[in-house]
């Protein structure tokens, strides 16, 4: 008799996570259809990962990135995924779409290549969803949050309000910077993010994005869309999503949300 394996034989997947982070691929394994793997590359790189050349026509990738995508490309992927939200919106007009023509030059032409921005993008438009209510983690600085909300309007999709999750008391008095070095990655309160989404979702807001790969909030996506009665896409939801559906892998997945059920546009 034979047990399951966790043998991606349907998809295999790579994904380029923070160095430091344990979140993406325990909400991807849990996500993620039978027969489907998942496999991380880590990145300590600053943000962005991949720095523009100084025309802005291409961009240099950091040496994780290059190292990780050697690597890659001897392991016979169905989908590549750059699985960071702030090099999307850090990197500027044209960053997703310029690293994902330098990974593919890289890659063998069978594996798709994508970004946590691009696959956010392609779950938004699935969803019908055109004014979102963007939820940041706590360790997203000052400065990013506005290039968050500017990266979302300038591709077609007004804000409809932001928030910045308050990580409580224990947190609160240390800069967004130190939160993840002192620990705050593996100590996230999920109920207490349902409860401020629930509560500050403006009703103009005709769905939900929870952007930041990091960010624990997959467990409670399906809660939030009964609650809300509007789509809730999250960072790591929407790349697994958009991988599987360039996989060609349409398995049905249960209980996090209704993008599973969508198709890209």
């Amino acid at each position: 008799m034979t047990h399951g394996d966790n043998w991606g034989w349907k998809a295999r997947i790579g994904m380029f996570i923070v160095a430091s982070e344990a979140v993406p691929e325990a909400e991807w394994w849990a996500m993620a259809p039978p027969h489907v793997s998942i496999h991380a590359a880590r990145v300590s790189a600053s943000t962005p990962w991949a720095g523009w050349t100084g025309d802005r026509t291409e961009v240099e990738l950091a040496d994780d990135l290059e190292r990780g995508a050697r690597q890659f490309a001897q392991m016979r992927l169905a989908a590549v995924v750059i699985g960071h939200s702030s090099s999307s919106i850090v990197g500027g007009a044209g960053w997703d779409d310029a690293v994902v023509r330098r990974l593919a030059g890289m890659l063998p032409p069978e594996i798709a290549v994508t970004t946590n921005g691009l696959d956010c993008q392609a779950a938004l438009r699935a969803s019908d969803v055109s004014h979102p209510f963007l939820v940041f983690p706590a360790w997203f600085g000052d400065a990013v949050l506005p290039k968050g909300h500017a990266y979302f309007a300038e591709r077609g999709f007004e804000p409809a309000g932001s928030m910045r999750f308050d990580p409580g008391r224990n947190w609160r008095d240390l800069p967004p910077a130190r939160l993840y070095p002192e620990g705050m990655g593996f100590e996230q309160d999920v109920e207490s993010l349902y409860r401020q989404i629930r509560a500050q979702c403006p009703r103009d807001a005709d769905g939900v994005l929870i952007a930041g790969t990091g960010f624990r909030c997959v467990g409670i996506v399906q809660a939030l869309e009964d609650d809300l009665g509007r789509p809730v896409i999250s960072a790591n939801q929407a790349s697994l999503w958009h991988c599987l559906r360039l996989a060609g892998v349409r398995t049905a997945v249960a209980g996090y949300g209704s993008l599973f059920q969508r198709e890209p546009r």
